[in-house]
């Protein structure tokens, strides 16, 4: 993890070097003693990507907070100062942590965990469901969201029809609605919900998907329609 430090006293600078030095798996690639010259380093393209950076408030020329709002890509940022009142204005600029001078190493090690969770999580890929279970009296049903063709209300339960198979469950349409992915299922009615995949056509008001008994006519309520014109891929002249 490449690191540099922005730190108009020296002596506090000093003070996270010897921290860096001490923790594995970071790599101090400078001190800048002003914002301008760590501004001029990341601006140059042979310079190492930086992963984060420790930076002070208080700074002649460009504050902290001014040296954050100059830069175009903001990378990891630990800030640390001896004054609290910036810490709600710096958060604004998604820093990781804000640590109070003076620096304990304790507290160190803590921001730097924080900053090791933050790169796991956007590393880490984020697997993407294609299935759901569904209660089936005492049974727990696997259900893959490409089989589910489309979803009716019946007063207090719903009705999820596949090709062959129809289940009945305990559950509201606002509810199923949040469960089921956006992207594949669109709500055309206050009592229906379609997989966008299994539209046959469109006809007036109605959506038609086909089922193994015929084709089943979906109304399309007038609040909803504009918006599934808008979620389909649609040519017109």
């Amino acid at each position: 993890m490449n690191c540099i430090i922005v730190e108009d006293d020296k002596f506090s600078a000093k003070i996270i070097e010897g921290f860096i030095e001490r923790t594995e798996g970071i790599n101090l690639c400078g001190t800048f003693y002003n914002a301008v010259d760590a501004i001029n380093m990341l601006s140059r393209p042979e310079s190492e990507p930086i992963d984060l950076i420790f930076l002070d408030i208080e700074m002649p020329e460009m504050s902290g907070i001014d040296f954050l709002k100059a830069l175009t890509s903001i990378p990891q940022v630990i800030i640390y100062s001896s004054q609290e009142k910036y810490a709600l204005e710096s958060y604004e600029y998604d820093v990781t942590d804000y640590l109070h001078k003076p620096v304990q190493y304790g507290r160190f090690i803590k921001a730097i965990s924080r900053v090791r969770d933050r790169i796991d999580k956007k590393e880490k890929p984020v697997k993407k469901s294609t299935e759901i279970f569904i209660k089936n009296n005492s049974a727990l049903v696997r259900m893959k969201y490409d089989d589910i063709m489309w979803i009716e209300a019946m007063e207090n339960y719903v009705i999820i029809n596949t090709l062959t198979e129809k289940y009945t469950i305990h559950f509201t349409m606002k509810a199923i609605e949040e469960k089921m992915p956006s992207d594949k299922f669109f709500r055309v009615h206050r009592s229906f919900i379609v997989n966008i995949s299994k539209i046959k056509a469109i006809e007036d008001n109605s959506i038609i998907i086909k089922t193994e008994s015929g084709n089943k006519f979906i109304p399309v309520g007038k609040s909803y329609r504009d918006k599934l014109l808008d979620e389909i891929n649609l040519i017109t002249k």
